[in-house]
């Protein structure tokens, strides 16, 4: 099939086409159905005129021919052993009837006898004889019909009334070479063929549109690429443009703001050191302290805001990295100043193993250990994010506790601090731009370090979460393993 290029157009052509192949298989089924009824009311027929030809003598039907059968085989049939009599096939199914006439002047005459003879099948006779009420040629003509209606050559042996046994051959009437060929299969080829191609229609359209969606859905997994491209349909290609131009536009953004940033970073830079030089000359101590720790807060808070706009850029390129060094040189660093940070070990992974034939309690087992976690992180972005979690652990808890844990597709860095007295409510709340708590008048910092953690989580694909602890408030940093 020819590849989609359009959902309007190729959509609506493939439509059409299924739609009149539908229309073919139709017509086919309904030609097919017809001529194999025509088929069946033939038979149905002879039948009834067969009869008529027994009861009045005349000529049978065309397409049947009757023949009596020899001395032997007279005696054969007397004796019930149908399957021996010349012209019966090898192997054989017998199926036997009785006609009775109807209750007029042939209710003096004896039934008529049939037994057939074939070699693939005995006739069901349940249909044969609808009611009280049916004629005999009607009976018999329902008896050729059901022979007509499946695929076999039968040897027909009839004794009607108190005349000899006679052999009915009818094969060009109910026999298999007289059925009409059934293209009915070739009607229900082409309907599945339509069916496949709307289906095949649907499924591709909405492949492309669920594959796109998910690309954009991972657009801040490490490795992605800053635009889009497709091969699928036009209305999905002008789709992925405008997402490629809003990404390209809102790249510029950032680029300019990060570069206002810059110049206001630089511009303050000279007259912030003038006013330390100028402030170091003050007398008053308590003045010249105050004056230092405003100083300060301006510069940091530029310096902060362009932390977090370069974090929201992307700027820094990915590399695969251990994410178990990365977490120890920075624990290392804290500790190197005495500050009450500690990076907990791995514990081992228990899994519980299958039911055996010959043990009904299941087993266990653990998972080795892997000192190196690889991940493919910016790690620069990432330091200051663990290290923003661990300053915020310090300046509310006291302490805190860096754990690892990893599984087949994400990394979780968790950061647990030592009583915090904040809830989980508050601290989600704290993760929005320069918000502060309430108890945090006495403790530096601008605002920005949640939000810049929870920016660079988003960066990896991943979330910052928190949750209670055992000691206190758990931070974890969740990244995508590729």
């Amino acid at each position: 099939m020819h590849k989609l290029r359009s959902l309007r157009v190729g959509g609506v052509i493939l439509v059409i086409t299924a739609f009149m192949l539908g229309l073919i298989a139709s017509g086919i089924w309904f030609q097919s159905d017809a001529r194999w009824t025509s088929h069946l009311d033939r038979a149905k027929y002879t039948g009834a005129i067969l009869y008529d030809s027994f009861r009045t003598g005349s000529e049978p039907p065309d397409g049947v021919t009757i023949a009596q059968v020899s001395e032997a085989d007279q005696n054969l049939a007397k004796q019930g052993q149908f399957e021996f009599m010349s012209g019966a096939p090898r192997p054989s199914f017998l199926t036997n009837l009785s006609i009775r006439p109807s209750h007029s002047i042939e209710s003096a005459s004896a039934p008529m006898a049939l037994a057939i003879l074939s070699p693939d099948l005995s006739y069901p006779l349940a249909g044969v004889s609808s009611g009280p009420d049916q004629t005999p040629r009607e009976t018999l003509g329902a008896l050729t019909k059901l022979l007509a209606s499946y695929c076999s050559e039968p040897a027909v042996f009839a004794k009607p009334g108190d005349n000899p046994w006679i052999r009915i051959d009818g094969s060009a009437v109910w026999g298999c070479s007289a059925a009409p060929s059934d293209i009915r299969l070739l009607a229900v080829g082409l309907a599945l063929v339509s069916i496949g191609m709307l289906i095949t229609i649907v499924m591709n359209s909405s492949a492309q549109f669920l594959g796109f969606a998910q690309t954009l859905r991972d657009r801040n997994r490490i490795g992605g690429p800053t635009s889009y491209e497709t091969e699928g349909l036009q209305e999905l290609r002008d789709i992925v443009s405008a997402v490629n131009s809003y990404l390209a536009a809102e790249r510029e953004k950032l680029a300019e703001r990060v570069a206002v940033l810059s110049g206001v970073s630089h511009d303050l830079g000279t007259p912030a050191t003038r006013l330390k030089l100028r402030t170091a000359l003050i007398p008053d101590e308590e003045l010249r302290t105050k004056l230092d720790i405003d100083i300060d807060a301006m510069t940091g808070i530029i310096e902060s805001v362009l932390t977090y706009t370069r974090a929201e850029l992307d700027a820094e390129a990915p590399r695969r990295i251990s994410l178990t060094s990365l977490i120890e040189s920075i624990v290392a660093d804290y500790q190197d100043v005495g500050s009450p940070v500690e990076f907990l070990a791995a514990e081992k992974v228990s899994v519980q193993g299958g039911q055996s034939l010959f043990m009904s309690r299941r087993g266990t087992g653990s998972l080795p250990l892997d000192d190196k976690v690889i991940v493919m992180a910016r790690p620069v972005a990432l330091g200051r994010a663990v290290s923003n979690l661990i300053d915020n652990a310090l300046k509310y808890g006291r302490r805190a506790k860096i754990g690892l844990e990893k599984d087949a597709d994400s990394a979780v860095i968790t950061v647990e601090d030592e009583g915090a007295n904040i809830t989980i409510q508050d601290i989600e709340e704290l993760m929005a731009p320069f918000k502060r708590g309430s108890n945090t008048k006495m403790i530096s910092g601008h605002g920005l370090g949640l939000t810049i953690v929870s920016t660079i989580a988003n960066l990896h694909g991943g979330v910052l979460t928190f949750e209670p602890g055992t000691n206190g408030l758990l931070a974890k940093i969740t990244i995508q393993r590729q």
